[in-house]
């Protein structure tokens, strides 16, 4: 396998929702965690070599992507955005960790100048739309052999669909959200077909402080 192992990791409503409703920041149902579900969030982030989110997540959450809850060493924070158009502000330029952006031939030369400008790295992987294809193996030769992404649905189906996802770790929050277009977990168009369909099979099942915790396979 010339491509990092991936593990999708998410804070998930009852209902499937990511958020309260669609361009809400997930900070919100994400403050309804303890300190001891943080740690376990966080325990992953001290275990792999990277964390992945789309830029959409950086310009809603505006998240640090670091090891905070628990020791361990900061992940590489890589952000697939095909017009490099996240914003310069992010506090995913921050010091504390090396970030890549991933994005394409059609992205301003001025504005990756300016993302290079803040020390990130800047790799370019497709033409019009980020190609997974590509850059999945651009960073195992790096050196990136696990890799966690934090969302969201617009990236995880794009991973799901090309079969890219080895497992998914779930936190289960508490609550119903509802709401037809709020984001779920997976986004995108969808299988649409039985035969497609991304199977899983449950590693471990546990509660810290009353949430659920679920770890899942995916089946090859």
């Amino acid at each position: 396998m010339n491509r990092p192992y991936i593990i999708i990791v998410s804070e998930v409503t009852i209902d499937g929702k990511l958020t309260l409703y669609r361009g809400a920041s997930s900070k919100e149902l994400m403050s309804l965690m303890t300190k001891e579900v943080y740690k376990y969030l966080h325990s992953i982030r001290a275990q792999v070599d990277a964390i992945m989110v789309g830029c959409e997540t950086v310009r809603t959450d505006d998240p640090s992507l670091t090891v905070r809850y628990v020791e361990g060493k900061n992940p590489i924070r890589i952000i697939p955005c095909s017009t490099a158009n996240v914003p310069l502000n992010a506090n995913i330029f921050s010091k504390d960790a090396p970030t890549i952006i991933v994005t394409t031939k059609r992205a301003p030369q001025e504005r990756i100048e300016k993302i290079k400008a803040l020390g990130a790295e800047v790799i370019l992987a497709g033409e019009d739309l980020v190609d997974f294809d590509l850059l999945l193996p651009m960073l195992y030769k790096r050196g990136i052999r696990k890799f966690m992404v934090e969302g969201g649905a617009s990236i995880n189906w794009e991973l799901a669909r090309k079969g890219f996802i080895d497992e998914i770790r779930i936190i289960h929050l508490p609550v119903l959200v509802g709401g037809e277009n709020v984001p779920t977990l997976i986004g995108g168009e969808g299988f649409k077909s039985l035969k497609k369909v991304l199977r899983l099979e449950i590693m471990n099942y546990f509660n810290i402080d009353k949430f659920l915790i679920t770890e899942w396979k995916v089946q090859k």
